[in-house]
């Protein structure tokens, strides 16, 4: 039989073990100075916490420098294809991608998954992934993405590892697409949406089908094991990369609420597992999902965001990729409501544009624009996407909207087009396209006597610049003459001709932080036929 004295310490022990570590104040960790959390309480506070943390810019780093550019096996080679220029710049944060170009087919030492160790040429001989050192790091007792979690923590950088849900580069039909397509996709077929024979109407073939409750537990897994096995401070879930998810939406329809639940469903399994490793560890694991910028179109293939905001499961709000919807203080307002900070998302221009269309949306000044209007949209910072110079200037001038501010811009109505979102999701152009646009892919059509308005963001009052133009792009018009274009009301003159493109010069103070409205009329009685194509607003500023 126990003593009153063993029952006593029994007692004693259970209390100290369960009650009172939710009494005491938590104890500093040594590795990094904060207090180190022993209740879920704690955690979810400093959960909170540093969600809200500065964030000027976000690098998403897709993760190909072991497979295609390091030289050499080492964390010298690796870092300096694309990380180590990073530090001292306005990049926060790192999300880091370990390839993921086949759904579990990963560079990271993962036994959940398949490790991508491919070292095949192109069919013309040429590298393709002869180079590839993922195998060779693995063999040192290192991978990747432990060097560059590493490698933040000591450069107080913030580190995300990125998971792209459901990449499909393994059904584009590149050389490299068989190399890609991994063995759980060759021994279940039927987990895909489509087939190679049989394809979809939306993404490509080889998705998975995440109806599939085993794909989901795959999915799953994939992140405890990333969560247990690195020292992340959070992960980022790529529902963009690429967006479809379950077989209705491939197939041309919209989801339904089943499938949305499933997709919640996992969401909160996630949740749960990162708070209980976060506890494990005493410190928080972050969850970021990256997702389009309405919620009716998310929705429409999977994905329920406001619900996932209302239940806390989502602790960062990345939105746009392929396409971009609503202007962006609408995505702002959402998640600053449930109390979540949000990052558009400025991807490379894919736009079929040609000339002075296409340049100026790749420029340096169309990025710093697009970074001015995010900022003055009320959002938290900004997420760079397929951007992957290290040494470019970006990098020290869009996370602050004072070093933007003296630097020349070109607005337009967006670097990205708008005809993908029909591309990915049944009629998203015609259905959820709610922002002004002109652009090559998206003309207008002028009448003669009806004014064409367009609405023009900018992120900035010119103030002093030194030169601002508005330049037109109207195909089918040889006069000037015929047209006539106002900014906020204003009849602007002086124009100069230069083939199909009208530039009006601009006084400065015309132009509004904010919303521009511009009004282009083709004369009444005009038998011309023209259509505005484009528009760009320079500033110049002199830097």
């Amino acid at each position: 039989m126990r003593t009153i004295g063993n029952i006593v310490g029994i007692l004693a022990t259970a209390f100290m073990l369960t009650v009172l570590p939710a009494l005491i104040p938590a104890a500093a960790n040594a590795a990094d100075g904060t207090t180190k959390a022993t209740t879920l309480e704690q955690l979810r506070q400093q959960r909170k916490k540093a969600a809200h943390r500065k964030r000027r810019i976000i690098f998403n780093n897709d993760g190909n420098e072991p497979v295609y550019h390091a030289k050499k096996a080492t964390p010298e080679a690796l870092l300096e294809c694309r990380t180590t220029a990073l530090v001292g710049t306005q990049v926060d944060s790192i999300f880091y991608c370990t390839w993921c170009s086949g759904f579990g087919c990963f560079t990271h030492n993962t036994k959940v998954g398949q490790v991508f160790t491919c070292k095949a040429k192109t069919p013309d001989g040429k590298p393709g992934f002869s180079t590839n050192k993922t195998e060779e790091f693995i063999k040192q007792g290192t991978d990747p993405l432990k060097i560059m979690v590493e490698f933040c923590h000591k450069n107080k950088i913030e580190v995300f590892w990125s998971m792209r849900t459901n990449d499909t580069h393994d059904a584009w039909g590149g050389w490299y697409s068989p190399y890609l397509f991994p063995k759980l996709k060759k021994e279940h077929p039927e987990y895909l949406v489509a087939s190679k024979e049989h394809r979809g109407k939306h993404g490509g073939w080889s998705a998975v089908d995440f109806g599939w409750p085993q794909i989901r537990d795959l999915a799953f897994k994939y992140v405890e094991e990333v969560c247990k096995n690195y020292d992340v401070d959070g992960i980022e879930l790529d529902f963009f990369r690429h967006l479809v998810h379950f077989k209705r939406h491939a197939m041309g329809k919209d989801v339904g609420q089943e499938e949305c639940d499933m997709m919640t469903g996992l969401l909160a399994r996630i949740r749960k597992m990162t708070e209980e490793v976060g506890l494990a560890r005493g410190r928080p694991i972050l969850v970021a999902v990256r997702v389009p910028d309405s919620v009716p179109c998310a929705k429409a293939v999977g994905f329920d965001i406001v619900r996932w905001l209302e239940e806390d499961l989502i602790d960062i709000l990345v939105v746009s990729g392929y396409f971009r919807l609503n202007p962006w203080p609408i995505s702002v307002e959402l998640g600053h409501k449930y109390g979540v900070p949000v990052y558009p998302c400025l991807s490379e221009s894919r736009m079929r544009a040609s000339g002075e269309s296409a340049k100026a949306r790749r420029s340096l000044e169309a990025y710093r624009a697009r970074a001015a209007n995010v900022w003055n949209s009320g959002a938290d910072g900004v997420y760079m996407f397929n951007f992957f110079d290290p040494h470019s200037p970006l990098w020290s001038q869009l996370g602050d909207p004072k070093t933007l501010e003296p630097l020349d811009k070109v607005y337009t109505t967006g670097a990205r087009g708008t005809r993908p979102a029909s591309r990915w999701v049944p009629d998203g152009e015609k259905r959820f396209l709610t922002r002004s646009v002109v652009s090559p892919e998206r003309p207008i059509k002028l009448t003669p006597g009806k004014a064409a308005t367009v609405e023009l963001p900018v992120g900035e009052q010119p103030g002093a610049a030194r030169d601002v133009k508005l330049h037109l792009c109207v195909k089918g018009l040889s006069s000037v003459d015929e047209l006539a274009v106002t900014l906020n009301g204003k009849p602007l003159g002086g124009v100069v001709q230069s083939k199909e493109w009208f530039v009006y010069p601009v006084k400065p103070e015309l132009v509004r932080k904010g919303t521009n409205r511009i009004e282009v009329m083709l004369a009444p009685g005009s038998t011309a036929r023209p259509t505005l194509t484009d528009l760009l607003l320079w500033v110049r500023k002199g830097v």
